[in-house]
């Protein structure tokens, strides 16, 4: 497989993993929105780093 048929399966599984919770609980991801919408600038970039760290952690180990 080529780096770009990956990325566009790595794409796909993200969108198909990121619609679970808004399908299943449309009342609790609202209210997951409007709690985001509230967090400050630095905590919400802190979070994100965080998840790329162990999503970057992860795939070493996968691989």
């Amino acid at each position: 497989m080529d780096l770009w048929h990956e990325l566009a399966v790595a794409g796909c599984l993200m969108l198909v993993l990121e619609g679970v919770v808004p399908f299943l609980y449309p009342q609790r991801w609202r209210a997951l929105v409007a709690q985001l919408a509230r967090i400050d600038d630095r905590s919400l970039r802190l979070m994100g780093l965080f998840s790329m760290l162990i999503g970057t952690g992860a795939l070493y180990l996968i691989r």
